[in-house]
């Protein structure tokens, strides 16, 4: 399959109009590069972090010389950028931070993301920080989802301007090419082919920057290791099909119909949960295109129903979809689960996988 830098473009667009979901000049990089930061080329994980540190990251080659303690996380309409944070310890270090779905699926981290400090901002409907604003926070660190997150010709301070500033900067590897002008065909694909491994290579780039690594590599152990409990309780159960659907992101499609997502980590959640996705010869883009009739002959067993803003009534939309389409098998026998945050990119794959599987195979648990 081609890939093209329309692909990233467009779901970018995508995410914006929507504030939802996780956004300089490219230079070649490896498939290294873009899980996690290198010294002369050479992955660092477990130990102690040994500043300075120069790491690659999206193409942009900075150099750490201490731990970050002043870090702000722009938007991005993601939460998997916090969460790491949080579930590395990090919280102290947080000067201001713009991620809240005000949902999880690891229901007590909404509680910590509510505590944390957001900087008194006015963004006055903006979707990400503007460049006097940050720059006026005076941080060591800021943090973005996507590249476009340090778009200047969308009023964000960018990479090297922040840099000439003394400010270092991290995009979550796998969306290097969201919002690049230039991105390679790794970053490409990274994008594209992005799986629970992604979700673990920015908990790694993250302890290597903030000298965490050994919390790091013992938090991906942990959840590496309830995934993979889950994936050995449904191992050799007939597999059903499974749909993701973000009913409220309907305005993500041309004609109003539910956000649905598959390909990517989306259909390797679902795969690790012992559920193969409904559409499998579609990608990323297909949310964009998806009409009635698609989901009218689509083979759904359980419906995998998303939210990612307080007081949505999961259980409502999922109710309002098997009126609409009774002829799935997920509406004649009322099987559903709810999600958020655990099936994109970030830290809580695990609790979403585990919710599906349970829903998907009953008798597994």
């Amino acid at each position: 399959m081609h890939i093209t830098k329309s692909r990233a473009a467009t779901a970018l667009t995508s995410l914006v109009v929507l504030s939802v979901l996780a956004g300089c000049a490219a230079s070649p990089s490896d498939a290294t590069k873009t899980e996690s930061p290198t010294v002369d080329g050479t992955a660092l994980m477990g130990g102690s972090t040994e500043y300075p540190l120069t790491i690659d990251n999206c193409g942009f080659e900075q150099t750490f010389t201490e731990k970050p303690e002043r870090v702000v996380l722009m938007n991005g309409a993601s939460v998997a950028e916090v969460e790491s944070l949080l579930l590395l310890g990090l919280d102290d270090t947080i000067l201001a931070n713009m991620q809240n779905y005000g949902m999880s699926d690891q229901p007590e981290l909404v509680a910590q993301i509510d505590a944390l400090p957001t900087g008194d901002l006015d963004m006055a409907g903006s979707f990400e920080i503007p460049a006097e604003q940050l720059l006026a926070l005076k941080p060591d660190l800021v943090i973005a989802t996507t590249s476009g997150g340090f778009d200047s010709a969308n009023g964000q301070a960018s990479r090297d301007e922040l840099a000439a500033e003394g400010i270092n900067t991290i995009v979550n590897p796998a969306n290097c090419a969201m919002g690049k002008e230039d991105p390679t065909e790794e970053e490409l694909s990274a994008f594209d082919n992005a799986t629970v491994e992604s979700s673990f290579g920015f908990l790694n780039l993250v302890g290597n920057v903030f000298d965490r690594q050994d919390e790091a590599e013992a938090l991906v152990s942990d959840l590496r290791s309830q995934i993979d409990a889950v994936s050995s309780a449904v191992e050799g159960q007939e597999t059903p099909t499974g749909l993701i659907v973000f009913p409220s992101m309907s305005m993500m499609t041309t004609n109003g119909m539910p956000a649905v997502f598959l390909g990517g980590i989306f259909d390797d959640v679902l795969n690790r949960a012992g559920v193969v996705g409904s559409f499998q010869d579609s990608d990323l883009t297909f949310t964009s295109t998806i009409d009635a009739e698609h989901l009218a002959t689509a083979d759904v067993d359980v419906l995998v129903v998303g939210g990612f803003m307080p007081g949505e009534d999961l259980d409502a939309e999922a109710a309002a979809l098997f009126a609409e389409y009774p002829q799935w098998d997920a509406a004649k026998n009322n099987n559903y689960v709810t999600v958020s945050d655990g099936v994109y990119v970030g830290p809580t794959n695990a609790a979403a996988i585990e919710k599906i599987a349970r829903a998907a195979h009953p008798d597994a648990f």
